[in-house]
């Protein structure tokens, strides 16, 4: 089982896409957290080039919530990570977590019902790039 969902934009700058993901991510409910620029991270701590590469940290309040009322410690699996990162140049994939699979380790039935509701508002933002 694939621990991601994921697609490939082509003929679109990275910085565009990145702005996509983070409009389409609203429309789901999501509103984006953290913002972790992997390749200035490097540049700056390693002193390497890499590509571009972002994860941002996605969070729908509403299911967030519900999380917590089910298990007080689901937090450290929050929030939903989103992976924008540039293949080559005008090609960009997305890559969003699969809460379903992440969340398999912990036998909570109803916390199982929300993270499939989380997964299929993940996978539209996906499908609507």
């Amino acid at each position: 089982m694939k621990y991601y969902y994921g697609r490939i934009l082509e003929d679109i700058s990275f910085d565009e896409a990145v702005k996509k993901v983070i409009v389409k991510l609203s429309e789901e409910g999501f509103g984006v957290l953290t913002t972790i620029d992997v390749k200035e991270i490097f540049r700056k701590k390693l002193e390497v080039d890499f590509r571009n590469y972002k994860i941002l940290g996605a969070c729908n309040p509403a299911f967030a919530y519900k999380a917590l009322q089910e298990e007080d410690k689901i937090g450290v699996m929050l929030p939903c990570n989103v992976v924008v990162q540039e293949k080559t140049p005008g090609v960009v994939e997305i890559a969003v977590v699969d809460p379903v699979v992440s969340m398999q380790g912990i036998e909570n039935v109803s916390l199982s019902v929300i993270a499939g509701e989380v997964r299929s508002k993940l996978r539209k933002v996906v499908d609507k790039l």
